[in-house]
């Protein structure tokens, strides 16, 4: 896709890279193990040579038509049947079958979704489709006591919309779209990668993160620019919970930060000024089970337990999670 993109990009030299984002998806939308990739790509290229100062240059892609995607598509096809065949997966007569069927031998490639660079809402909303877990929760429900049902929001054709099947048998559908350890489903590729030297320059290019439900607060001092790759801890609450967490729930006006108090005495004041224990709990030792309380352990030391059924002893001291400073 890189070659692709560098003969469409007028300007940029050979050594330009992309940005993208690959999603590995191993289901389908009835539970089904069905492996493909969503991948989200800038139509265009970064380049550092052609800037004298040394800053990133961006040559966006021109004349991008189902020509130069069908060329991609049979590039891709031809490089994954040649793997395959060198890893042993599938034999090289099979793989010339494959490679020699029509409609692309079962390969197939879809560039029709575009997002303009300024539809930030429409970029969100492509990620989490893209990053969208194996099913979802308002679509299990339980029809009885051993059977659930899954309604199929986008059933195949000829196939029914809901899917009856036991826990056991759900079980074993999502069992078998777990990944192996240690495979990474989300890979970044290009200058995005973690270990690209035009990360930093390319990713401070990006507007910064928007939030709808943040008020905005009229301050005449210049604010401190921080990084884009560290968000408030705020706003990393409020994109997962979709609520600002400095929101006061009287007012509704935005709460400020004042202080951080770290005295012990004044923390025990304003503790016990407003109600809360002073003193953290404590923690006891950790025991074993209380085997005295199932049957099964009596059968099987024998019919009269020896241990005390009713007092334990007492610790020699009692922890606690105090911390001296």
């Amino acid at each position: 896709m890189e070659n692709c993109l560098r003969a469409h990009s007028p300007g940029c030299s050979a050594k330009a890279r992309l940005g993208a984002v690959a999603f590995i998806q191993r289901f389908g939308s009835s539970l089904n193990e069905h492996v493909h990739f969503h991948c989200i790509i800038i139509e265009g290229l970064f380049d550092s040579t052609t800037n004298t100062d040394g800053t990133v240059v961006f040559h966006p892609a021109s004349v991008l038509d189902d020509v130069a995607f069908r060329q991609v598509q049979a590039i891709v096809r031809r490089r994954i049947l040649r793997l395959f065949v060198k890893r042993g997966l599938i034999d090289k007569a099979d793989g010339d079958e494959m490679a020699a069927q029509k409609y692309d031998g079962g390969f197939s490639l879809d560039a029709t979704i575009r997002i303009e660079a300024d539809d930030r809402s429409g970029l969100e909303r492509l990620l989490r489709y893209c990053a969208r877990p194996p099913f979802a929760l308002q679509n299990l429900h339980q029809l009885d006591e051993g059977h659930l049902v899954y309604h199929n929001p986008k059933p195949r054709p000829g196939a029914p919309s809901d899917l009856v099947m036991t826990p056991l048998a759900m079980i074993g559908k999502i069992a078998a779209l777990v990944p192996p350890p240690r495979w990474h489903l989300h890979r970044y590729y290009g200058v995005l990668a973690p270990n690209s030297h035009l990360q930093a320059a390319v990713t401070a290019q990006a507007p910064g993160a928007m939030i709808a439900t943040s008020p905005q607060v009229s301050n005449a001092e210049e604010p401190h620019r921080r990084s884009l790759s560290h968000y408030l801890w705020s706003q990393l609450l409020a994109r997962i919970y979709e609520v600002f967490p400095l929101i006061c729930p009287i007012c509704h006006a935005e709460m400020q930060i004042i202080a951080f108090v770290t005295d012990a005495s004044t923390i025990q004041k304003i503790l016990g000024h407003i109600g809360s224990p002073t003193q953290p709990p404590t923690i006891s030792p950790a025991r074993g089970p209380p085997l005295w309380e199932t049957e099964i352990a009596s059968v099987q030391v024998c019919s009269v337990p020896q241990w005390d059924m009713v007092a334990q002893a007492e610790p020699e001291f009692q922890y606690d999670q105090r911390i001296s400073w």
